[in-house]
Formats: structure tokens, C-alpha cells, sequence
């Protein structure tokens, strides 16, 4: 089963865990598998069946663009970081 790191903001919806292992195919399996144990999460990474704006998804160590499909393997290691943002050039 993959590894998902939760983000620290999202940490009150696991009881502080920072990592959950769930089983799944694909990214979007594993939100679902998220949700069942830790309802509320879903809502907090997903919008309108999307990833959320300002979330970077990771799928080991390596950003993904293939988002929610993106295909995951039982030793992958799942992070959705919060993308940094702000500044003036």
C-alpha cells in the first residue's frame, strides 16, 4: 500500500498522523481510500473533482502531471505540498 504524507494543516483530520498508508491504483483511489478514514480530507485536496489550486502533487519524489490519474505502485511514497507563493520582483 502507498504511503501518503499529510500536509500539516491537514494533520486535525488524521489526529495528528503525518503519514497514512492506503491502497489504491491511482491518486484519485487513494483520496477516496482517505476519505474513509479520515472523512474531510478529500474536501481539503480536491475542488470540483480537481486538485485543489495551490497543491503540488508529488509521486515518489517527482511532480506529477498527470494529477489524480497518475498511476501509483504499493511501495509509493504520495505528498501533496502546499505551493509556495507571494514576493515582489
Amino acid at each position: 500500500m502507498a504511503t501518503v504524507w499529510i500536509p500539516p494543516l491537514m494533520r486535525d483530520l488524521t489526529h495528528g498522523q503525518e503519514r497514512v498508508v492506503v491502497a489504491g491504483e491511482k491518486v484519485r483511489d487513494l483520496i477516496e481510500g482517505l476519505e474513509a478514514r479520515h472523512p474531510g480530507l478529500k474536501a481539503r485536496l480536491l475542488e470540483d473533482g480537481e486538485l485543489r489550486r495551490g497543491l503540488v502533487l508529488t509521486v515518489d519524489g517527482i511532480a506529477s502531471r498527470q494529477g489524480l490519474r497518475h498511476r501509483v505502485l504499493p511501495d509509493s511514497e504520495i505528498h501533496f505540498v502546499p505551493a509556495i507563493g507571494g514576493g515582489k520582483l
